[in-house]
């Protein structure tokens, strides 16, 4: 499955949820089932430039797909990053090089989330980016 397709799959997922609170209820307990990282993984090197809140990302390559392990201090965010890491999860390095998640937009969260939030997203998503581009074979 490409990663457009995983990410289509997710909002078709999410759009079920017509409610917009109920909808950011249900991204942030998403984020809760993502395991949180250990204290010393919690480091300024794994930390995500860009984002208000605090947010970690640690990608490792298995196998030749990225894997992703996070954290953030805000529930929503470890919610909304975790969108991220779930639609990218076990990409190839090449697939995910050039992708633009816009799973924000599809489900109508940039009119709900503030500029900051927004800009903090895209940060996560240009350091998975970077992190594919670094591992490119």
């Amino acid at each position: 499955m490409t990663l457009a397709e995983r990410q289509q799959q997710l909002i078709e997922r999410l759009r079920l949820i017509e409610d917009a609170h109920e909808r950011l209820a249900a991204i942030t307990a998403r984020g809760k089932k993502w395991p949180a990282l250990l204290e010393e993984e919690r480091i300024d090197a794994h930390r995500v430039p860009g984002c208000v809140s605090r947010v970690w990302l640690v990608g490792s390559l298995e196998e030749g797909r990225c894997r992703w392990r996070m954290d953030a201090d805000s529930p929503l965010v470890k919610g909304l990053v975790a969108l991220l890491c779930e639609t990218t999860q076990g990409a190839t390095p090449a697939e995910l090089a050039g992708f633009q998640p816009d799973i924000v937009a599809a489900l109508g969260l940039d009119r709900q989330l503030s500029p900051t939030r927004l800009n903090g997203l895209q940060a996560v998503a240009e350091t998975m980016r970077a992190f594919a581009r670094h591992h490119l074979a």
